[in-house]
């Protein structure tokens, strides 16, 4: 198997520490975000290789500077089609595979590739999602009967009415020939093919449990989750 990391965006949620890294190289303990989630994928055996995508002319040269030297690493530059048009310059690249693993790259997470193989196979998928069904909010809540607090709880654990999608997708390389079909200059991956799949039941979910994950938009967010991270890096075994 292998697995592509996007790492181009325009990391406008990361302003303006994004106007001079990107978001991939945000500092955690000295080392770049993108440091631990290729160190983390090669940890599973069965991932051959790793595809990174990024805009190389540009922030993301940072990135390939950094890893140039690591092997079994290609990097392929970030064509600005939307991040399902991205995958379209990967297809010789994924030739005599069934499937890949897609992982959005300010996705900090020791979300086990192996469970989630299995439950893409096993569901007969043309996708599996990564997401969860509960979170810990950084914000205190209340409890109110008839208008006075009763209780405050600060930052609990709340159990989501929906499940959270988060950035890390198993795929069939058929999903290209869908996105080839599409014949647009921008493509959507989640809006103009996943939701149609999901209307087809194509789609199966896997759930992390109680695995930490963290939307690593930007230095600030690591530094502000510092306890957070410290607990993801351990449960990746880095």
């Amino acid at each position: 198997m292998k697995a592509v990391i996007l790492a181009g965006g325009k990391g406008t949620r990361g302003k303006p520490y994004t106007e001079f890294i990107p978001k991939a190289m945000s500092p955690i303990n000295d080392k770049p975000l993108i440091d631990y989630v290729v160190k983390y994928l090669k940890s599973f055996s069965f991932i051959k290789e790793i595809i990174i995508i990024s805009d190389f002319n540009g922030l993301g040269g940072q990135v390939k500077n950094y890893l140039s030297n690591q092997k079994n690493i290609t990097f392929i530059q970030d064509s600005q089609s939307g991040t399902g048009g991205d995958l379209l310059h990967i297809e010789k690249n994924l030739k005599g595979e069934s499937e890949f693993l897609l992982w959005f790259v300010d996705n900090l997470c020791a979300i086990d590739v192996k469970k989630m193989q299995e439950t893409f196979r096993e569901k007969k998928s043309s996708a599996c999602i990564a997401t969860r069904t509960k979170r810990k909010e950084e914000t205190g809540f209340a409890v109110v009967d008839n208008g006075i607090i009763k209780e405050f709880k600060e930052k609990p654990e709340m159990k989501l009415q929906l499940s959270e999608c988060l950035g890390v997708y198993m795929l069939g390389v058929d999903i290209i020939s869908r996105i080839k079909k599409l014949k647009k200059k921008q493509v959507n991956l989640s809006f103009d093919i996943l939701q149609k799949l999901s209307k087809e039941g194509k789609i199966s979910a896997y759930d992390i449990g109680d695995i930490e994950w963290l939307d690593a938009e930007s230095p600030m967010i690591l530094e502000r989750n510092e306890k957070t991270v410290k607990k993801i890096i351990k449960q990746m075994g880095l």
